[in-house]
């Protein structure tokens, strides 16, 4: 497999050292899509999540073009060279807030997510790479109290399931270390 088709999932738990690993598979490429699918923190209320998002920012190297975007079908055809997504977690949590899929019945909205998810992955089996996505591991927890929890859950659970299909390697980062599956 040459580097160029490489298609890489990173998943592990919050604060694993996932990002970072991530970055690190790609700190030698000099042509590098940066495509961050979470709320832009300029300006946010929320500084706790404008932190998260500093840090992240002043770990990427300076010549990596930065994408902010949810439209991430469209973000990983157009991107020239190397990818990196930051990340599937929050990109689900975007589709599920355009949608209004916390207060609706699924029946409602669940063919437009599932339209966006597929366009993505068709994106991810086309670009020309490498490519190297991040995700929240998900499904090794209690089930949820709450039916936005659960939501949540099951179509990031999907996501991650269906991305690690037509990828080459799927890492899992646990405190630091990083086991390929």
């Amino acid at each position: 497999m040459s580097r160029a088709s490489l298609r890489l999932l990173v998943t592990g738990g919050v604060r694993s050292g996932k990002s970072a690993h991530a970055e690190s598979l790609l700190a030698d490429c000099s042509n590098v899509t940066y495509v961050a699918t979470g709320p832009v923190a300029d300006g946010d209320a929320d500084s706790e999540w404008a932190r998260r998002v500093a840090e992240h920012r002043r770990r990427r190297p300076t010549s990596w073009r930065t994408v902010e975007s949810t439209d991430l079908a469209t973000a990983l055809a157009d991107a020239d060279g190397a990818v990196i997504v930051e990340c599937l977690a929050t990109w689900v949590t975007a589709l599920l807030d355009e949608s209004d899929a916390w207060e609706r019945p699924a029946g409602e909205w669940e063919a437009q997510v599932e339209e966006r998810i597929a366009a993505m992955i068709v994106a991810w089996e086309h670009a020309a790479g490498p490519l190297v996505a991040v995700t929240n591991e998900v499904g090794m927890g209690v089930v949820p109290a709450y039916r936005s929890g659960r939501v949540f859950r099951d179509v990031l659970g999907s996501v991650n399931r269906r991305v690690a299909s037509v990828s080459d390697r799927v890492d899992l980062v646990v405190a630091g270390r990083v086991l390929s599956l």
